[in-house]
């Protein structure tokens, strides 16, 4: 039997499914005070892509806590976001707790995020499987390879952009890992590093079709326009302090055996842990 693994980006599913239904201010509180939406929404979600790509072993992974390497980088990293809302964090918890009864392995590492491990755990796991990477996130889009694809959420619930190595070159005419050089120079106002002030997609693309990557770029510098030249040359030290971070480490040091990740729920317990939340038809609903 062909081998086939969903790596779940777990916090992308669960703010996804918070903010679809909280915007309306529908939180799910059950009789114990507890929200409940995200959870519900993110086991939605999950259950929807399992039917859809009929994986044989899933993996869930997840950030630890808000500090890792990127902000020993620079320390603004994502200083720009605010607190979770309060009906959020209770659930991040609860979520683990509900793929743990689903038999699906958390993963996650202090001072690495969730991309991290995902794109850790796809590297270990490209040889002896097909792997899928569902997400809400672009970025993972460089972790893309032959045997590695991304399954990105759209709105709603079963509607999916698949990309593969193939795919990306289609729309943009680059590789996954020039992927990584596109960021370096768009920098990422969400994650708070700046990139190249007045150097967008359109030119860093038109760039890197040319010179293919930083250092090809960096070599011709002489050839670029004065106004591209002297914009890159007054960022540069951002320029690779972006491509640092915005680069998916893959050699986080995290390893799950695809024998203990075989996707195989437990009814009886999955029916407990979800009345036990009191997710009403669930039955109906969910599954």
């Amino acid at each position: 039997m062909t081998k086939k693994v969903l790596l779940v980006d777990g916090m992308a599913l669960l703010f996804r499914a918070f903010y679809a239904t909280a915007m309306s201010n529908y939180y799910m509180i059950n009789s114990k005070g507890v929200p409940t939406n995200a959870v519900y929404g993110m086991v939605k979600h999950l259950f929807t892509a399992v039917r859809e790509y009929e994986p044989t072993h899933v993996v869930a992974c997840w950030d630890m806590g808000s500090k890792t390497f990127r902000n020993d980088l620079l320390e603004s990293y994502k200083a720009n976001r605010s607190a979770p809302p309060e009906e959020m964090v209770p659930q991040f918890d609860l979520a683990k707790e509900v793929t743990e009864a689903l038999n699906i392995p958390n993963v996650g590492m202090a001072g690495y995020e969730a991309d991290d491990c995902i794109g850790t755990l796809s590297h270990h796991y490209r040889e002896e499987a097909e792997v899928l990477i569902l997400t809400g996130d672009q970025d993972m889009l460089q972790l893309l390879e032959p045997n590695v694809s991304v399954v990105l959420l759209k709105k709603g619930y079963g509607n999916y952009a698949e990309y593969t190595v193939e795919r990306l070159h289609e729309e943009k005419g680059i590789t996954p890992k020039q992927l990584i050089d596109l960021k370096a120079f768009m920098g990422d106002s969400s994650d708070n590093y700046a990139g190249v002030k007045g150097i967008g997609e359109k030119t860093a693309l038109k760039l890197l079709h040319q010179y293919e990557s930083i250092e090809g770029i960096l070599e011709n510098i002489e050839h670029l326009t004065k106004g591209q030249r002297g914009k890159i040359e007054s960022d540069l030290d951002m320029l690779h302090l972006s491509r640092d971070i915005a680069e998916i480490r893959c050699n986080a040091e995290v390893y799950h055996s695809l024998e203990r990740a075989v996707f195989d729920v437990n009814e009886e317990r999955m029916a407990e842990k979800f009345n036990e939340l009191e997710f009403r038809n669930w039955r109906k609903n969910l599954l």
